[in-house]
């Protein structure tokens, strides 16, 4: 099982221009826990980055202990349920929100 700091390596490879047309954003993640810390993705002009530490303004901000982040990615949890039973915190552009999961390959 990868570590989180190795799915944020690998987030910009699953990233899928396709489902992110018109969509310009920064994503703030916040991970706490082991193996946790702070990244954040841009999402701009088709292409996705994606760097350590905190963003200047994000457009949306998820807060998410590691390992639910992990089993989120693993398919193990789903981030809706993860919301709705507040181990996953957002803030910002809910829209957007709901349109992360596809953006991504998991």
């Amino acid at each position: 099982m990868p570590t989180v700091k190795e799915t944020f390596e690998a987030m910009a490879g699953r990233f899928r221009a396709d489902k992110a047309a018109g969509t310009n954003a920064t994503i703030q993640y916040d991970v706490s826990g082991d193996g946790g810390g702070t990244w954040h993705a841009v999402i701009k002009d088709g292409t996705c980055t994606v760097n350590p530490g905190a963003a200047t303004s994000p457009t949306l901000t998820l807060q998410v202990a590691g390992q639910d982040w992990l089993d989120m990615l693993s398919g193990k949890q789903s981030g809706q349920m993860l919301f709705m039973s507040g181990k996953l915190k957002i803030k910002g552009d809910m829209g957007l929100a709901m349109k992360l999961g596809s953006m991504f390959q998991m």
